[in-house]
């Protein structure tokens, strides 16, 4: 029997998850959409569109919509600043909790959501959506073999143009931190994933550019190592000339004992180290091609079915809220750094944040 759920945010990027995330698992029976919620009442017409919602299951007031439709978990797909009054209305009304990235907007928020998950013994996942996709979930099973050797330090590129005003919604030009809370979140997660680590020293530089219309800082340059001692490099940026590696289409390096790994553009190159030659040169594109995992269900599409498999006593999602935490601190240990011009320990401030919320 499908889970019940309520869709909250059918605008801007709810509007993918009514027309491209739910509707496979729809069909295959894993949820059933009873309502959906956003204050713009135009962009329920996704809903409607998207999901085959009617008219009386499309609500402006969240609370009416929970209080009117039981439900076994709710989605979050509105920005990070109004996740914890969600969260706070889906744990009141018995719900689970599917959201958006990142937990919430600051780190304080995001350990108190975790903490009251916990307190109601309910179950929270978070889409990491880029690091579940096609090409990251390939590199990462090829880190994972064994067959590259040990891993000592990985690279991320993403760059685009969106620095007019609403190129990357509205409300993205308009808060703190936009890269790094928006953009970062996605790919110092995915640099910890492959890494296979939790984060441990992190010096961040982040600037906006005088032709940016941006708020907050868009750009940013972040070093950091991982517990185990690798090492990573973060270049972002949304105020370039041009895009060289946006969206899904970001670069990344891993450099192992036994070859350099280079994903670009969707395309996974290998460059094996050879013993017998010294000064081997590689050119970018000329490697050998590794083959991307084939299945049906990508990013987003493929975390809802997996968070249902959690619901249904399967292994918790690897975003599961706890295990989020780590995404999160590694982003507001990005804002920090940032601020203060100093590296900041990572699980340290976690810790000190936990401990400061008890």
């Amino acid at each position: 029997m499908p889970y019940k759920m309520i869709q909250v945010g059918a605008g801007g990027f709810g509007a993918e998850w009514c027309r491209d995330f739910l509707p496979p698992n729809v069909a295959d029976g894993l949820v059933e959409v009873v309502a959906a919620v956003d204050v713009n009442p135009d962009a329920l017409a996704n809903a409607r569109e998207g999901l085959g919602l009617r008219e009386d299951q499309c609500y402006s007031d969240l609370d009416k919509a929970f209080a009117e439709n039981p439900a076994d978990f709710c989605t979050i797909v509105v920005p990070p600043a109004f996740h914890e009054r969600v969260a706070d209305a889906a744990l009141a009304h018995d719900m689970h909790i599917l959201s958006e990235k990142p937990i919430a907007d600051t780190l304080e928020a995001s350990v108190r959501i975790a903490a009251k998950v916990r307190a109601a013994g309910k179950k929270m996942g978070v889409t990491m959506s880029h690091r579940f996709d096609q090409d990251k979930t390939t590199l990462r099973e090829e880190l994972r073999s064994g067959r590259h050797g040990r891993l000592d330090y990985l690279v991320c590129r993403f760059t685009c143009d969106c620095r007019q005003f609403g190129s990357w919604g509205a409300f993205r030009h308009e808060i703190p931190d936009s890269l790094l809370i928006e953009g970062a979140v996605h790919h110092l997660d995915i640099l910890a994933d492959l890494a296979d680590a939790e984060g441990d020293t992190l010096y961040a530089q982040t600037w906006n550019p005088p032709w940016g219309e941006f708020k907050g800082d868009s750009q940013a340059l972040v070093t950091l190592s991982f517990g185990n001692g690798v090492r990573g490099f973060y270049e972002g940026a949304k105020t370039n000339a041009v895009g060289l590696n946006g969206w899904c289409e970001e670069y990344f390096r891993a450099e192992c004992e036994g070859a350099t790994l280079v994903l670009n553009t969707r395309r996974l190159e290998r460059f094996a180290y050879d013993p017998t030659r010294q000064w081997a040169k590689g050119v970018e594109g000329g490697g050998e091609t590794v083959p991307l995992i084939e299945q049906p269900k990508w990013a987003n599409t493929w975390l809802i079915e997996r968070f249902v498999r959690w619901l249904d006593g399967g292994p918790p999602m690897e975003t599961n809220v706890e295990d989020n935490l780590q995404s999160v601190a590694l982003v507001f240990a990005a804002v920090q750094s940032a601020r203060t011009g100093q590296p900041v320990k990572v699980q340290e401030l976690l810790e000190q944040t936990k401990k400061d919320m008890t």
